[in-house]
């Protein structure tokens, strides 16, 4: 059964404890022909005005940048055998702006509030300002929420979601 929510608070406790023990999602973009692209990173996700806001410290490569160049939409979809899962509907924007990637790194090392952060040092060595840290601001506008002991869906969409 699908239920849908009018706001993200009421899914929030199950998200963030999903993706904390998940940690690991699958960004799928798609190309200029409409085809899909996968790939399995670790963005992090805060709550600003009572909604989510992932952000995703990644490199740019040419075949991310030229994807979302032409498409900027993107999903991700968290997984486990419990069948827990989380699927989250975004539209995804390049952020340079150094404040803004303090932040990210901040939210990474404190483990963000779904508790599934990193050291991006590891990567990163010279820290935010490093030239190869690239940060994608992930807007989401629909967020699906299943818990696997009863296969229950909830689904929250942002008001301004077509």
């Amino acid at each position: 059964m699908t239920t849908e929510m009018m706001s993200f608070t009421a899914i929030q406790d199950e998200f963030n404890a999903y993706i904390g023990d998940i940690v690991y999602a699958t960004m799928t973009t798609v190309d200029k022909k409409g085809r899909p692209r996968a790939r399995v990173l670790i963005p992090v996700w805060e709550i600003v005005g009572g909604r989510p806001v992932g952000w995703l410290a990644t490199y740019k490569t040419p075949v991310k940048a030229a994807h979302l160049a032409g498409n900027p939409h993107t999903a991700f979809s968290y997984w486990t055998p419990r069948q827990n899962a989380v699927s989250i509907d975004t539209v995804a924007e390049w952020i340079d702006d150094l404040e803004i990637k303090r932040h990210v790194w901040d939210l990474y090392r404190e483990t963000s509030p779904a508790g599934a952060g990193y050291d991006l040092g590891r990567f990163w060595r010279e820290g935010p300002a490093d030239s190869g840290l690239h940060v994608l601001r992930l807007e989401p506008w629909r967020v699906q929420v299943i818990r696997g002991t009863d296969l229950r869906s909830r689904i929250w969409k942002a008001e301004d979601a077509t």
